[in-house]
């Protein structure tokens, strides 16, 4: 008889909302979360035909390691403080094609051409941000792309139960 193992609902609520958008061939690929910042910032590189080559997260003041194939030109989007992305839209053929990523404060940022499906992923529960991405690339680019979603590492306090407040009315 084989061992049975079942996951706790923390593991099995890390699966639930991991989708991922293109192609789900290739080489598989995740960025690993950091453990005191959230990510201030994202660079994507795409070739000159408009195909996604590669996607690098920058959690505080430090950059990750390149997800994807390391050419094409690269262009950033730098976070402010307290500002978080919490959407993203874009698009696939056999490649992805566009990715456009946006934050609490309003602002986006587009990389690459739209062409093909498009496609839009976004948190489930209110509050959470990007904190990663996944998926898979081949010779040209990333063929597959999806994101992970969770609660800021940097949190404003909660309320001081000690300060009296002041009643109205």
């Amino acid at each position: 008889m084989l061992p049975c193992h079942f996951l706790s609902l923390t593991q099995l609520a890390l699966f639930v909302h991991l989708e991922m958008y293109g192609h789900s061939t290739g080489t598989y690929f995740h960025s690993s979360r950091d453990n005191k910042n959230d990510i201030s910032g994202i660079r994507v590189s795409v070739s000159f035909i408009g195909i996604i080559k590669s996607v690098q997260l920058r959690y505080g003041s430090k950059w990750s390691k390149i997800y994807g194939v390391q050419s094409g030109q690269a262009e950033e989007f730098l976070l402010g403080p307290d500002e978080y992305i919490v959407g993203i839209v874009g698009s696939h053929g056999i490649y992805i094609r566009r990715l456009v990523v946006c934050t609490n404060l309003g602002r986006c940022a587009p990389f690459g051409k739209e062409s093909g499906y498009t496609f839009t992923s976004s948190p489930s529960d209110r509050g959470k941000i990007l904190t990663g991405v996944f998926g898979r690339t081949q010779l040209l680019g990333i063929r597959g792309i999806g994101f992970k979603w969770d609660y800021p590492k940097t949190v404003p306090p909660p309320p001081n139960p000690n300060k009296k407040q002041r009643k109205t009315g």
